[in-house]
């Protein structure tokens, strides 16, 4: 399997969030994992960052923000050329898809721990 920088957008250290879950599955199943979320933190080795850092060789960005704290990032996403955006439930955004869609990104709507749980990550 193809390991796939990711950077989860809405990291937290609450374990009872799916983006916690997320950047421990992630972990687990050996893709390398920056995080970025509402304040800075340390989530078992992996720093959250707070707000847009320059991260660089993202392969894929996941989306734990609703559509309406994504509007400031937009440009940012763009900007770091991931292959593609994974738009988790509840995080779907036509006006990003479109965004993605006119820069080459590739937007899927899907569940990250799903698609690490079924081997199509």
């Amino acid at each position: 399997m193809e390991m796939k920088k990711t950077l989860v957008m809405g990291a937290s250290t609450e374990p009872t969030r799916y983006a916690y879950k997320a950047v421990k599955m992630l972990q687990r199943y050996g893709h390398p994992v920056v995080a970025m979320g509402k304040k800075e933190d340390d989530l078992d080795g992996i720093k959250i960052e707070k707000g847009a850092a320059p991260f660089d060789g993202v392969d894929t960005v996941t989306l734990y923000l609703n559509p309406m704290n994504q509007k400031p990032y937009y440009d940012y996403i763009i900007g770091l050329k991931p292959r593609r955006v994974i738009f988790n439930p509840g995080t779907e955004n036509m006006e990003l898809i479109q965004l993605l869609k006119n820069n080459h990104i590739e937007p899927e709507i899907a569940c990250t721990l799903v698609l690490l749980s079924t081997n199509q990550f």
